[in-house]
């Protein structure tokens, strides 16, 4: 096939989290053989907001060779062991969704098989006393876990919160160490070539054009090159996530220093809470459908655990993804590619994602067809797949209220339906194609979130009652001296990574 665009020059237009994390990342893979510049104007805000990650942002960073005291410092970052999410299932219910392992396996199946028996015979032990991250996080405590400790049974993992806009800034300053060219300006025009359609050029306030052969959109939800240029549409999920608003506002910080994300069911939607060191980062989302824009804001500043500081920030959304992420010579990343409400943090993931699979497709002289569609093929796969664990949380609760009962009764994606039918049954969970929830957190939602299982895998039953105590118990104390080995979380930010003092905001 003839080739439909060159790719030695890179252009990203927006900055903020995507723009800087796909402008570092070129920079660290591609600088040597590419010219990568990045527009943005310092006149256009960005959604810079306490942000929480998954584990996989480690790996990102890592692979960027940054100092992980350092970032956590710069960012006025905290550390984060797991989502606990509050009145989900219904008020006065909380669990957490705990990152690391959960026991270990013993044969050829599964720890939470042999937990699931101890339940049916009688046993009382929730799931989560055999999880490192869920205890460290219950009891406010944080350390990096050693090579042993992962190895064991109950090794914790853990991401974490910071400030994604100074986060920004700390990666823009690694990209433009890295070769970068940041051109201050807005955006005005996009020239397409008429022969295929692929973005020639971008036309900046003051008529200044920016060539380019491969453009990156990280321009936000309006999706200036994506959308407005090449009117790709938009695939509209509101049937299965029904929020379309957000207010985010921070308040005041208050001890402890807690290192976990908190999710916490409201009337028509949920509340965030993001601790930082300087300060907590909380939001509202809900549905337009059920609660009014003031009374949402009510509900959220009267549920902030400190003096709100700063008037609240409002977002309108529309739950879905472009309908295609790659198109002609132009890929979307960040809020221009899609928006999953941040229920499980997975906003940053979602472009780190899109940004490992650009890398994996890069173009080495011209834009092939087949490897824009199997980036496209992929990227649909991981969003549906992350869809489907968000829309698990709002499927099986059993709260009451218009907003809830019509989320329960909702039909979900075949592929969500698959998976809770599965583990319904016989607690059995499969991971399809590395998708990104591993079973583990599969089986802490699930549960969490009140489906319990008919039966088990058989091969529970190969081990005697006193042994499968045995079992438990060793898991569970091993658990607890792992757990009672760490520091409180504020004491070990003090010691590595506190913020300085003439750093810190109160915004």
């Amino acid at each position: 096939m003839a080739a439909e665009g060159a790719s030695s020059s890179i252009v990203i237009v927006g900055g903020g989290t995507a723009g800087w994390m796909a402008a570092a990342a070129l920079a660290r893979f591609a600088g040597r053989s590419r010219r990568i510049r990045l527009i943005e104007s310092d006149e256009i805000g960005t959604i810079g907001v306490g942000e929480a990650t998954i584990p996989p942002i480690r790996n990102f960073n890592e692979s960027l060779g940054i100092d992980e005291d350092e970032f956590v410092r710069e960012t006025r970052g905290s550390f984060k062991l797991g989502i606990e999410f509050v009145d989900w299932l219904h008020p006065g219910h909380r669990y957490i969704h705990a990152f690391g392992n959960i026991g270990r396996p013993l044969g050829l199946i599964g720890f939470h098989h042999y937990w699931l028996r101890h339940r049916a015979e009688g046993g009382r032990e929730p799931l989560w006393r055999f999880s490192a991250a869920a205890e460290a996080a219950a009891q406010n405590r944080f350390g990096r876990p050693s090579a042993e400790a992962m190895a064991l049974p109950g090794g914790l993992n853990y991401a974490f919160h910071f400030d994604a806009s100074l986060y920004a800034a700390f990666l823009r300053r690694h990209a433009e160490a890295g070769g970068v060219e940041r051109i201050e300006g807005k955006v005005v025009d996009v020239a397409l070539r008429g022969e295929d359609g692929f973005i020639e050029s971008v036309t900046l306030e003051g008529g200044k054009a920016v060539a380019g052969d491969l453009f990156i959109d990280c321009s936000g939800f309006r999706g200036l090159l994506i959308e407005q240029a090449l009117e790709t549409g938009y695939d509209d999920w509101r049937r299965w996530l029904p929020c379309d608003r957000a207010i985010a506002v921070p308040c005041a910080s208050v001890a402890p220093l807690t290192p976990y994300t908190r999710s916490t069911a409201r009337a028509a939607g949920w509340q965030w809470r993001i601790p930082l060191q300087d300060r907590i980062g909380n939001g509202h989302v809900y549905c337009s459908e059920h609660v009014g824009d003031d009374e949402a804001a009510a509900v959220l500043l009267a549920n902030l655990d400190g003096a709100a500081l700063a008037d609240p920030r409002r977002l309108r959304f529309t739950t879905g993804k472009r309908r295609l992420n790659w198109n002609r010579n132009c890929v979307a990343l960040g809020l221009a590619s899609g928006f999953l409400e941040p229920l499980e943090s997975t906003s940053i993931h979602l472009i780190q994602l899109g940004i490992a699979k650009l890398l994996q497709f890069l173009p080495r002289a011209a834009i092939d067809p087949a490897d824009r569609d199997a980036f496209n093929a992929q990227m649909d796969f991981d969003y549906a797949r992350i869809r489907d664990f968000i829309i698990l949380h709002y499927k099986a609760n059993a709260r009451e209220g218009v907003f809830w009962r019509r989320c329960a009764a909702m039909e979900v994606p075949d592929t969500l339906a698959e998976k809770i039918d599965l583990f319904r049954a016989n607690g059995r969970i499969v991971r399809v194609n590395e998708e990104l929830f591993t079973e583990a957190g599969w089986l802490q939602v699930m549960t969490g979130q009140g489906i319990a299982p008919a039966g088990y895998h058989p091969l529970a039953d190969q081990v005697s009652r006193g042994q499968l105590d045995e079992f438990l118990s060793l898991t569970a104390t091993h658990v607890a001296r792992q757990v009672a080995a760490l520091p409180s979380h504020e004491d070990f930010i003090a010691a590595h990574c506190a913020a300085r003092q003439t750093e810190r905001i109160s915004a």
